[in-house]
């Protein structure tokens, strides 16, 4: 039996887990990101787009290998409306190779976002089928978001190298070349560039200064829970599961596509196995429908608050 089955089965009838997920579900698929930060990572700067497999490994049209044209003016858009993931990391490629480390980025979160479908493809196809066959309606919420993403990933092959690893020394990468929301999700990761408390103050106030979507998601797993009692964290918005999503959330605020089919509420239930009952909720909803308690919600909303003001800090 695929091991992702009973992973999924028991984050079904958890949904309070709902917390942990986004940034975490690495840690349940092989070559997991927490191994990787452990582990002696390649982080030289120098990650490049894997090239193309020359054979697929099950029966599919031959992929193109150029390097297609026409990036959206705001590239970052390629991540939720790009049908083919494949190709936009391409075109992402080539803008790394101009500078732009912003593509780099974007690059990691397409990474991150295909990997645990370019791993196996084929067992990733068949786990759906197994999933599928349950009938539930939990189940059948988690098929709809597994097809999407095999649909936008299906360029991905195993050959493509798509793991932890390679996730990881693209957000290097990126974060050396500037991108702000890289250096916060190795912040995210545990391997942050600077392990002093000034630096991670100072990481979260630029962060809160930019106002990015992006860097918002990136830094959220930092500000949660594993924040309790560290005194770099002393007096934002952080500590707890909370704060974890309010980040999340001011997110959504500032710009980030957090719809019922956007790239956030898919990777929750897809990957993480966490799904809402009603297919068309959006995140908010659902993180205040699943996962914040009715005496809590008076709280979220001024954690919310702060942080798209941009202050982010306690009241």
């Amino acid at each position: 039996m695929p091991i992702i089955r009973a992973r999924n089965l028991w984050l079904l009838l958890a949904p309070a887990v709902l917390a942990a997920a986004w940034w975490q579900h690495g840690a349940s698929r092989p070559g997991d990101l927490a191994a990787a930060v452990g582990g002696q990572v390649a982080t030289s700067g120098h990650a490049r787009f894997p090239a193309p497999a020359r054979e697929p490994v099950r029966p599919e049209p031959r992929r193109e290998t150029s390097v297609p044209t026409g990036l959206p003016l705001d590239q970052r858009a390629g991540l939720e409306q790009d049908a083919d993931l494949y190709g936009y990391a391409q075109q992402l490629a080539a803008r790394i190779a101009d500078g732009d480390a912003d593509a780099g980025w974007m690059l990691s979160r397409v990474y991150d976002y295909c990997a645990g479908y370019a791993l196996d493809p084929a067992g990733y196809l068949s786990d759906s089928e197994w999933i599928a066959h349950q009938g539930s309606a939990g189940m059948n919420a988690m098929v709809g978001a597994r097809a999407r993403l095999a649909a936008r990933c299906a360029g991905f092959t195993p050959q493509d190298g798509l793991s932890a690893q390679q996730v990881l020394a693209q957000r290097v990468q990126a974060a050396r070349s500037g991108s702000l929301a890289a250096e916060a999700a190795l912040l995210s990761a545990g391997q942050p560039l600077d392990s002093s408390v000034a630096y991670k103050r100072n990481l979260v106030e630029r962060v809160l200064a930019s106002r990015d979507p992006e860097a918002y998601l990136a830094l959220s797993l930092a500000m949660g829970a594993r924040a309790s009692g560290d005194d770099a964290y002393e007096g934002f918005v952080a500590g707890d599961q909370y704060a974890e999503l309010a980040w999340q959330v001011a997110a959504c605020r500032l710009g980030l596509e957090c719809g019922a089919d956007g790239t956030l509420m898919t990777s929750y239930c897809a990957i993480a196995g966490i799904c809402s009952q009603d297919s068309r909720q959006d995140f908010e909803s659902f993180v205040y429908d699943a996962a914040v308690p009715r005496q809590g919600a008076s709280r979220m909303d001024e954690m919310i608050t702060s942080l798209v003001k941009g202050e982010g800090v306690r009241s």
